[in-house]
């Protein structure tokens, strides 16, 4: 194995990755982490946003317009 195949596969490992209900499109999937509490759906492609509480809620796009 080469070590860009060693590195990768450690960058793969740090990836944070929930199951979990999307409330978009309606079915259980894989939540795959883009920062620390933002998900996204691995069906529809969805973001969603993890509470304090754990509780991951649909994120609505408009606010982060604001």
């Amino acid at each position: 194995m080469s070590i860009i195949d060693k590195k990768a596969i450690a960058a793969f490992r740090n990836i944070d990755t929930v199951h979990g209900h999307c409330e978009e499109c309606q079915e259980e999937a894989i939540l795959v982490a883009i920062v620390s509490e933002f998900y996204r759906c691995t069906n529809c492609g969805h973001d969603t946003k993890q509470h304090i509480n754990g509780r991951i809620k649909k994120w609505i796009k408009e606010n982060y317009i604001k």
